[in-house]
């Protein structure tokens, strides 16, 4: 058995394990609770994009979404006396990927990062007319025109360009991909279970959504001018709200809380603890000697400067690290598998049976080669043709050698993926973002390198996705012609849905004001990256360069501590990419998360059994119940009504 593979074995003759085709595994009613679910986790993730810029996987929340609602929808019918198609794990399989398809464009189409990046704001906070590589030529503002064109053009590019190896992969490498099967157990599990479990999880699920969604509404009315209601509460006393340590009481972020790992939530608490606790109170005593004692508050040469540069300095030292290391074991493993199957030649596994089948039906409708070569080299030409005229800095011949490598890119982070389920479709991205900016020049190197970023990391990205749905497919034997066909569908609403989830919060919100709600933090990351990039160190404030070496040795150390000390004190270790985030944005949803991963933890201690079944469900309604009351809060904001109240707490 492969590495992490929890056995929730499929019985014949239960959620159709016939094997039936394509066509019947894509449902209308599938396709529409697709959408719904597509559309909703757009905006949760969009909120969570444009404000931490951290946003936990939802694969898991969207799987159990697909089962309560086509359950709850059959289940009416039944009641009204109507006789409905079964609901079999193909179909919830088919509708998770398509939501999830959907959602990840807005998790991962720049629009908190290398789009919004281009943005007047972002360039003003990154320096404006004092630095030479910003200049007021690298400025783009958001608009739903270009922004969902530029989707449609780099996203289903990756759609075609690992199609060619998928039986390799999935099949004769038996790669893991843990997120991938994970949905799949649970799926499995799902349609095994029986009623009673599922209408536990339903009744959970209803039950935390409606008290997210009235909290939400609740506080609202307390929140009637800037710094005021819940989310300014100071939990902790006055002088600590200042450094941003209060719990703000955001049901979304206890929720992300309760789906990500202890040791994620913990990492966030020590980079906040790190930077607002004692590293910017310090930086700051040292006004006037350090930086100029006249200096705005978001000037890049002042504190916001380090706030900014150590953050990018965690990051590329923990993105190079993880990037060269699974660069290494890929080529490793892949050396060592190929030895493998020829000393095992004609030996067969333990679980040959349940594998022949799996294998059987993942490939009896395989999706033809010609396909996937057509559809890249087309898709490729339109973007050299396309991408060039709507950014004139990034050249054509630029485009063409990205799609060049981009293949050989996607396979190394799709297996990577496959072994460790770490997505370094960003860092691969990143390079991307500082070869681009060095070649292309001062005048076009930063416009070029945010563009040239965003045009690697979807194709990468895209594919990885795309891969760990066919690891799901695999599992619950679903045809992949039916998982491409709504993941492609899927895809094409996102390209929609996205922009729109985007302009939800950019036409009602103030976003990429430091000081507000919606910062998007990594969208001033990235800018500053390619300002790098142009320029050079000339571009960091006084004495941040010594810093900067020191945090990106601190998370290479970290990193090299936790791979090569045993696993009792490397479990310990830090995620120095999750301690960047509180730098920029504060302590504030560290300590809701941690909230959270508490209320996992204690639950868990008290009762292990409700708590493993009850836990996603729980945490799902938290996230969709706030979330969802974004769409509201958005409508009476761009009406310009107001709330009634304004709850402040002052000194005495």
């Amino acid at each position: 058995m492969e590495r992490g593979e929890v056995e929730v074995e499929p019985s014949e003759g239960e959620g159709g394990l016939d094997g039936s085709g394509w066509r019947e595994q894509i449902t209308l009613r599938g396709l529409l609770v697709s959408t719904m679910i597509g559309i909703m986790y757009s905006i949760i993730a969009m909120k969570l994009n444009l404000t931490t810029g951290m946003v936990p996987n939802l694969n898991v929340s969207a799987a159990l979404l697909a089962f309560v609602f086509i359950r709850s929808w059959t289940k009416l019918l039944q009641k009204a006396g109507f006789v409905s198609k079964p609901f079999t794990r193909q179909e919830n399989t088919i509708i998770q990927t398509c939501a999830v398809a959907c959602y990840s464009i807005a998790v991962g189409g720049g629009f908190a990062s290398y789009l919004l990046g281009l943005n007047r704001k972002t360039y003003e906070l990154s320096g404006g007319v004092s630095s030479e590589g910003n200049n007021a030529s690298s400025i783009k503002e958001p608009g739903f025109g270009w922004m969902t064109a530029f989707l449609f053009v780099v996203c289903f590019v990756g759609l075609f360009v690992l199609i060619p190896l998928r039986k390799i992969m999935i099949v004769d490498l038996q790669l893991t991909y843990p997120s991938g099967l994970a949905t799949a157990v649970l799926i499995n599990g799902f349609h095994t279970q029986g009623d009673k479990m599922a209408k536990k999880q339903v009744r959970g699920f209803m039950k935390y959504f409606s008290i997210s969604f009235l909290w939400g509404l609740f506080k609202w009315f307390f929140s009637g001018i800037e710094d005021c209601g819940f989310e300014q509460f100071p939990t902790f006393g006055l002088q600590a709200w200042k450094q941003t340590f209060y719990f703000d009481f955001s049901m979304t972020f206890v929720g992300a809380g309760m789906i990500c790992s202890h040791l994620v939530n913990l990492s966030l608490l020590l980079g906040a603890v790190l930077s607002f606790g004692l590293m910017w109170p310090l930086i700051d005593r040292l006004k006037g000697d350090w930086f100029p004692e006249t200096s705005e508050e978001n000037n890049m040469k002042g504190l916001y400067g380090y706030k900014v540069f150590l953050s990018i300095a965690l990051i590329l030292g923990d993105g190079i690290y993880n990037f060269t290391k699974i660069l290494l074991s890929t080529i490793v493993h892949v050396i060592g598998r190929m030895k493998t199957r020829k000393l095992n030649a004609g030996q067969r596994n333990p679980s040959a049976t349940r594998k022949l089948k799996q294998n059987e039906i993942f490939m009896r409708e395989s999706i033809p080669m010609w396909i996937g070569i057509i559809g890249y080299i087309t898709f490729s030409i339109v973007s050299m043709i396309i991408i060039p005229v709507m950014f004139p800095p990034l050249k054509w011949y630029y485009v063409a050698v990205a799609y060049i490598f981009a293949p050989s890119l996607a396979f190394c982070n799709a297996y990577g993926v496959g072994l460790t389920d770490m997505n370094m479709a960003y860092n691969y991205g990143k390079v991307a973002l500082f070869v681009l900016a060095a070649l292309s020049g001062r005048e076009n190197g930063l416009v070029a390198g945010l563009i040239g970023c965003g045009l690697i990391k979807s194709v990468v990205s895209v594919s990885c996705i795309l891969m760990q749905d066919f690891k799901t497919a695999h599992y619950t034997y679903t045809s992949p012609r039916a998982m491409f066909i709504s993941q492609a569908v899927g895809t094409a609403l996102g390209c929609i849905t996205a922009p729109l989830s985007f302009f939800l919060f950019y036409k009602a919100f103030d976003v990429g004001n430091p000081h507000g709600e919606f910062k998007a933090p990594y969208a001033l990351i990235y800018r500053n990256i390619a300002i790098i990039g142009v320029e050079g160190f000339s571009a960091l404030p006084h004495h941040c360069l010594q810093l900067c070496y020191g945090f990106f040795a601190f998370a290479v150390g970290v990193n090299m501590v936790r791979d090569l000390s045993p696993p009792k004190i490397g479990k310990w270790m830090p995620l120095p990419m999750v301690m960047a985030v509180p730098f920029l944005v504060g302590a504030y949803f560290a300590i809701d998360m941690c909230v959270g991963s508490l209320t996992v933890f204690l639950w868990h201690k008290l009762n292990p059994k409700k708590a493993e079944s009850m836990v996603p469900a729980v945490a799902s309604g938290l996230i969709c119940g706030e979330g969802l009351w974004t769409l509201p809060a958005s409508v009476l904001a761009l009406a310009r009504v107001k709330p009634p109240i304004c709850m402040k707490f002052l000194t005495s």
